[in-house]
Protein backbone atom coordinates (compact mmCIF):
# COMPACT_ATOMS: atom_id res chain seq x y z
CA UNK A 1 0.00 0.00 0.00
CA UNK A 2 1.21 3.13 -0.85
CA UNK A 3 -1.41 5.30 1.55
CA UNK A 4 -2.45 4.88 5.00
CA UNK A 5 -5.85 6.89 5.90
CA UNK A 6 -7.96 9.11 8.26
CA UNK A 7 -11.83 8.12 8.39
CA UNK A 8 -14.13 10.53 10.01
CA UNK A 9 -17.22 8.21 10.51
CA UNK A 10 -18.76 10.85 12.49
CA UNK A 11 -22.41 9.97 13.55
CA UNK A 12 -23.54 5.89 13.25
CA UNK A 13 -26.62 7.38 11.62
CA UNK A 14 -24.55 7.35 8.22
CA UNK A 15 -25.34 3.57 8.03
CA UNK A 16 -28.44 4.59 7.15
CA UNK A 17 -29.33 8.08 6.31
CA UNK A 18 -28.14 8.53 2.43
CA UNK A 19 -28.11 11.89 3.36
CA UNK A 20 -24.83 12.09 4.84
CA UNK A 21 -22.56 13.25 2.58
CA UNK A 22 -19.61 11.20 3.59
CA UNK A 23 -21.20 7.93 3.57
CA UNK A 24 -21.84 8.74 -0.98
CA UNK A 25 -18.15 9.58 -0.27
CA UNK A 26 -16.93 6.38 1.36
CA UNK A 27 -19.65 4.57 -1.41
CA UNK A 28 -16.90 5.35 -4.03
CA UNK A 29 -13.77 4.43 -2.52
CA UNK A 30 -13.06 1.48 -4.91
CA UNK A 31 -13.08 3.63 -7.93
CA UNK A 32 -12.26 7.10 -6.71
CA UNK A 33 -9.74 6.55 -3.91
CA UNK A 34 -7.64 3.41 -3.63
CA UNK A 35 -8.16 1.18 -6.53
CA UNK A 36 -5.63 -1.53 -5.38
CA UNK A 37 -7.46 -4.11 -2.92
CA UNK A 38 -5.84 -4.53 0.27
CA UNK A 39 -4.79 -7.79 1.51
CA UNK A 40 -5.94 -7.34 4.78
CA UNK A 41 -7.08 -3.97 6.54
CA UNK A 42 -6.05 -2.83 9.97
CA UNK A 43 -8.05 -0.11 11.52
CA UNK A 44 -7.85 2.02 14.48
CA UNK A 45 -11.18 3.62 15.67
CA UNK A 46 -11.92 5.95 18.65
CA UNK A 47 -14.73 3.23 19.90
CA UNK A 48 -11.97 0.47 21.65
CA UNK A 49 -10.20 2.52 24.48
CA UNK A 50 -7.30 0.00 26.22
CA UNK A 51 -4.95 0.47 28.86
CA UNK A 52 -1.75 -1.37 26.33
CA UNK A 53 -2.18 -1.64 22.50
CA UNK A 54 -4.55 -4.57 21.91
CA UNK A 55 -5.72 -6.11 18.46
CA UNK A 56 -8.26 -8.70 17.66
CA UNK A 57 -7.89 -12.12 16.66
CA UNK A 58 -10.55 -13.96 15.05
CA UNK A 59 -11.47 -15.97 12.39
CA UNK A 60 -14.63 -13.45 11.37
CA UNK A 61 -15.93 -10.36 12.94
CA UNK A 62 -18.69 -9.95 15.00
CA UNK A 63 -20.97 -6.91 14.36
CA UNK A 64 -20.84 -4.85 17.61
CA UNK A 65 -23.91 -2.24 18.76
CA UNK A 66 -21.82 0.21 20.47
CA UNK A 67 -24.50 2.53 20.47
CA UNK A 68 -28.22 3.07 21.38
CA UNK A 69 -31.12 5.16 21.01
CA UNK A 70 -30.87 4.89 16.97
CA UNK A 71 -33.34 3.40 14.48
CA UNK A 72 -34.56 -0.32 14.67
CA UNK A 73 -32.69 -0.66 11.56
CA UNK A 74 -29.10 -0.13 12.16
CA UNK A 75 -29.09 -2.70 14.47
CA UNK A 76 -30.00 -5.20 11.94
CA UNK A 77 -26.91 -4.43 10.11
CA UNK A 78 -24.26 -7.21 9.96
CA UNK A 79 -20.48 -6.83 8.33
CA UNK A 80 -19.30 -10.14 9.22
CA UNK A 81 -15.64 -9.36 7.71
CA UNK A 82 -13.49 -12.10 7.77
CA UNK A 83 -10.75 -11.62 10.51
CA UNK A 84 -7.05 -11.83 10.37
CA UNK A 85 -4.88 -13.72 13.37
CA UNK A 86 -1.99 -13.32 11.30
CA UNK A 87 -2.25 -9.72 10.84
CA UNK A 88 -2.76 -9.44 14.73
CA UNK A 89 0.20 -11.80 15.21
CA UNK A 90 1.97 -9.42 12.69
CA UNK A 91 0.67 -6.30 14.84
CA UNK A 92 2.03 -7.78 18.18
CA UNK A 93 5.41 -8.71 16.60
CA UNK A 94 5.73 -5.37 15.51
CA UNK A 95 4.80 -3.34 18.15
CA UNK A 96 6.88 -5.62 20.79
CA UNK A 97 9.93 -5.17 18.18
CA UNK A 98 9.57 -1.56 18.47
CA UNK A 99 9.26 -1.08 22.45
CA UNK A 100 6.02 -1.74 23.82
CA UNK A 101 6.39 -4.14 26.45
CA UNK A 102 3.04 -5.66 26.55
CA UNK A 103 0.92 -5.93 23.31
CA UNK A 104 -2.74 -7.69 24.16
CA UNK A 105 -4.30 -10.25 21.73
CA UNK A 106 -8.08 -10.39 21.92
CA UNK A 107 -9.89 -13.77 20.90
CA UNK A 108 -13.47 -12.59 20.84
CA UNK A 109 -13.87 -9.07 20.22
CA UNK A 110 -15.57 -8.12 16.96
CA UNK A 111 -15.92 -4.83 15.22
CA UNK A 112 -17.26 -1.70 16.64
CA UNK A 113 -19.38 0.87 14.84
CA UNK A 114 -16.22 2.92 14.64
CA UNK A 115 -14.92 0.27 12.38
CA UNK A 116 -18.09 -1.40 10.45
CA UNK A 117 -20.01 1.44 9.52
CA UNK A 118 -16.82 3.41 6.88
CA UNK A 119 -15.70 -0.08 5.95
CA UNK A 120 -19.91 -1.29 4.80
CA UNK A 121 -19.33 1.81 2.33
CA UNK A 122 -15.45 1.43 1.26
CA UNK A 123 -16.07 -2.88 1.22
CA UNK A 124 -19.60 -3.81 1.18
CA UNK A 125 -18.97 -7.00 0.13
CA UNK A 126 -16.69 -7.55 3.74
CA UNK A 127 -14.34 -9.96 1.88
CA UNK A 128 -11.06 -8.62 2.94
CA UNK A 129 -9.78 -10.13 6.16
CA UNK A 130 -10.03 -7.13 9.47
CA UNK A 131 -8.06 -6.45 12.22
CA UNK A 132 -8.81 -3.73 14.65
CA UNK A 133 -6.25 -1.83 16.93
CA UNK A 134 -7.04 -0.04 20.12
CA UNK A 135 -5.92 3.41 21.31
CA UNK A 136 -4.88 4.71 24.50
CA UNK A 137 -6.41 7.79 25.96
CA UNK A 138 -4.32 8.33 28.73
CA UNK A 139 -1.11 8.62 26.38
CA UNK A 140 -0.87 11.52 23.50
CA UNK A 141 -0.56 12.23 20.16
CA UNK A 142 2.85 11.79 20.23
CA UNK A 143 2.90 8.63 21.04
CA UNK A 144 -0.11 7.75 19.19
CA UNK A 145 1.99 8.75 16.09
CA UNK A 146 4.91 6.81 17.11
CA UNK A 147 2.74 3.55 17.48
CA UNK A 148 1.54 4.46 13.72
CA UNK A 149 5.73 4.45 12.83
CA UNK A 150 6.02 1.12 14.34
CA UNK A 151 3.36 -0.40 11.78
CA UNK A 152 5.07 1.27 8.79
CA UNK A 153 6.30 -2.20 7.53
CA UNK A 154 3.20 -3.28 7.18
CA UNK A 155 2.24 -1.26 3.95
CA UNK A 156 5.06 -2.94 2.33
CA UNK A 157 2.58 -6.17 2.57
CA UNK A 158 0.05 -5.41 1.60
CA UNK A 159 -2.29 -3.97 4.36
CA UNK A 160 -4.08 -1.05 4.58
CA UNK A 161 -3.93 1.68 8.06
CA UNK A 162 -7.21 3.20 8.44
CA UNK A 163 -7.65 5.62 11.29
CA UNK A 164 -11.28 5.70 11.79
CA UNK A 165 -12.65 8.85 14.07
CA UNK A 166 -14.21 12.33 13.82
CA UNK A 167 -12.63 15.21 13.09
CA UNK A 168 -13.88 17.15 15.64
CA UNK A 169 -16.30 15.25 17.91
CA UNK A 170 -17.80 17.18 20.87
CA UNK A 171 -21.39 14.98 21.22
CA UNK A 172 -22.50 18.04 23.64
CA UNK A 173 -22.61 20.24 21.66
CA UNK A 174 -23.97 18.76 18.41
CA UNK A 175 -27.40 20.01 16.60
CA UNK A 176 -30.27 18.12 15.19
CA UNK A 177 -30.14 18.06 11.25
CA UNK A 178 -27.67 17.99 8.90
CA UNK A 179 -28.25 22.04 7.46
CA UNK A 180 -27.57 23.76 11.03
CA UNK A 181 -25.00 26.27 10.86
CA UNK A 182 -21.18 25.56 12.23
CA UNK A 183 -20.41 27.37 15.03
CA UNK A 184 -16.80 29.53 14.62
CA UNK A 185 -14.92 27.28 17.35
CA UNK A 186 -15.50 24.01 15.05
CA UNK A 187 -14.44 25.81 11.55
CA UNK A 188 -11.33 27.31 13.50
CA UNK A 189 -10.00 24.03 14.78
CA UNK A 190 -10.83 22.02 11.30
CA UNK A 191 -8.95 24.78 9.44
CA UNK A 192 -6.32 24.81 11.67
CA UNK A 193 -5.63 21.02 11.49
CA UNK A 194 -6.36 21.46 7.41
CA UNK A 195 -3.30 23.72 7.28
CA UNK A 196 -0.74 22.19 9.55
CA UNK A 197 -1.37 18.67 7.63
CA UNK A 198 -1.41 19.96 4.52
CA UNK A 199 1.95 22.30 5.61
CA UNK A 200 3.46 19.25 7.16
CA UNK A 201 3.04 20.63 10.66
CA UNK A 202 3.10 16.76 12.22
CA UNK A 203 4.32 18.28 15.23
CA UNK A 204 2.07 20.53 15.68
CA UNK A 205 -0.80 18.10 15.39
CA UNK A 206 1.31 15.42 17.84
CA UNK A 207 0.75 18.69 20.25
CA UNK A 208 -2.68 20.08 19.26
CA UNK A 209 -3.77 20.59 23.09
CA UNK A 210 -1.15 23.23 23.25
CA UNK A 211 -1.49 24.19 19.13
CA UNK A 212 -4.67 24.25 17.95
CA UNK A 213 -7.45 27.12 18.71
CA UNK A 214 -10.50 25.11 20.71
CA UNK A 215 -8.61 22.22 21.28
CA UNK A 216 -10.56 21.02 24.43
CA UNK A 217 -13.82 22.06 22.71
CA UNK A 218 -13.26 20.47 19.61
CA UNK A 219 -12.31 17.29 21.45
CA UNK A 220 -13.28 17.04 24.98
CA UNK A 221 -12.18 13.63 24.96
CA UNK A 222 -9.20 12.47 22.49
CA UNK A 223 -10.57 9.09 21.65
CA UNK A 224 -11.51 10.31 18.27
CA UNK A 225 -8.58 12.06 17.17
CA UNK A 226 -5.78 9.57 18.42
CA UNK A 227 -6.35 7.22 15.37
CA UNK A 228 -5.46 10.50 13.24
CA UNK A 229 -1.92 10.23 14.46
CA UNK A 230 -1.52 6.99 14.05
CA UNK A 231 -2.58 6.90 10.31
CA UNK A 232 0.00 10.23 10.37
CA UNK A 233 2.59 8.31 11.53
CA UNK A 234 2.22 4.81 10.00
CA UNK A 235 2.22 6.66 6.94
CA UNK A 236 6.59 6.82 7.50
CA UNK A 237 8.99 9.64 6.66
CA UNK A 238 8.45 12.37 4.40
CA UNK A 239 5.09 11.55 3.89
CA UNK A 240 2.35 14.15 2.90
CA UNK A 241 -1.01 15.03 3.90
CA UNK A 242 -4.01 14.88 0.99
CA UNK A 243 -7.46 16.36 2.20
CA UNK A 244 -9.85 13.48 0.61
CA UNK A 245 -13.11 14.57 1.75
CA UNK A 246 -14.62 17.30 3.82
CA UNK A 247 -18.34 18.15 4.77
CA UNK A 248 -19.96 18.55 8.18
CA UNK A 249 -23.76 17.21 9.70
CA UNK A 250 -25.20 18.22 13.17
CA UNK A 251 -23.23 22.05 12.83
CA UNK A 252 -20.57 20.59 14.92
CA UNK A 253 -19.24 17.19 12.85
CA UNK A 254 -16.67 17.71 10.45
CA UNK A 255 -16.52 14.79 8.27
CA UNK A 256 -12.77 15.66 6.94
CA UNK A 257 -10.62 12.98 5.76
CA UNK A 258 -6.91 12.29 4.85
CA UNK A 259 -4.97 10.57 2.79
CA UNK A 260 -1.25 10.60 3.63
CA UNK A 261 1.24 9.16 1.21
CA UNK A 262 5.05 9.41 0.56
CA UNK A 263 6.22 12.70 -0.63
CA UNK A 264 8.37 11.71 -4.10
Amino acid sequence: MDSTFYISHGSPLMSIDDTIPAGNFLKTWKQKVLTQVPKAILIISGHWETHVPSVNSVHRNDTIYDFYGFPKPMFQLKYPAPGSPELANRVKELLLASGYEHVDVDKKRGLDHGAWVPLMFMYPEADVPVCQLSIQTKRDGTYHYNLGRALVPLKDEGVLIVGSGSTTHNLRNISRGNDSAVPTWAQEFDAWLKDALLEGRYNDVNQYETKAPHAKMAHPWPDHFYPLHVAMGAAGENSKAKLIHHSWTNGTLSYASYEFAKDK
